[in-house]
């Protein structure tokens, strides 16, 4: 995976997509800002851009993904390497269905999934440093090239959808408390099931975690 290191940016997801389209890469690539001015979060929300936190998209071509790897399932997979990552590096961090990363009960980041032009791509804020009101930081301090090289590695072990799943479903529980959205509705967790493709099903409606 190469990485490219910017100041600041108006949105690592737009630059890089911008990449893609004019076909200046065609293998693993990532992004990554000390700023971004225009990040984009979860719902077409915006994600504040404090300097010093984790400002990250990649993209992977779809062709090298894991062979029981869903892209419904993309979502999870990757933020739960992610979260494992970081649990190596000390941190108790865990992760809400299906992108968003927590301390306790605090969000501290989240990873989008989009499909374009053969690539999946994920767009990642954290929290490092600085957090809006009603949000969590890290509870660890990390280098950001050292944590990166880190994951991009773990990612290209291409462990198995089946691999990650076995482990994210014993934490699952911990949504209980806490709400998703769906076709703009929020959905409370609690009475969920966890399906094996990484969906979720509630009232014989099942809702997948590509966003």
């Amino acid at each position: 995976m190469k990485i490219i290191y910017l100041e600041s940016v108006d949105s690592t997801q737009h630059y890089l997509k911008q990449l893609i389209r004019t076909k200046k890469i065609t293998e693993s690539y990532a992004v990554s800002a000390e700023t971004q001015t225009n990040g984009i979060g979860s719902r077409n929300n915006s994600w504040y851009g404090l300097k010093g936190n984790l400002f990250l998209s990649f993209s992977v071509p779809l062709d090298t993904l894991p062979k029981d790897l869903k892209l419904e399932s993309a979502s999870i997979y990757f933020s739960y390497i992610l979260k494992d990552t970081l649990a190596q590096l000390g941190s108790k961090v865990w992760l809400k269905w299906p992108n968003d990363f927590y301390i306790n009960d605090k969000k501290i980041g989240g990873m989008i999934t989009n499909v374009n032009d053969g690539f999946l791509i994920c767009g990642v804020g954290i929290n490092l440093l600085k957090a809006p009101e009603n949000f969590g930081v890290l509870d660890i301090v990390i280098s950001k090239k050292d944590f990166l090289e880190r994951y991009f590695a773990n990612i290209e072990k291409k462990v198995l959808w089946k691999q990650v799943f076995s482990k994210y479903k014993l934490e699952f529980s911990r949504n209980k408390n806490f709400f998703t959205h769906s076709d703009g509705l929020r959905v409370s967790l609690a009475e969920t099931n966890l399906e094996e493709d990484g969906s979720i099903s509630i009232n014989g409606e099942r809702i997948y975690s590509l966003r």
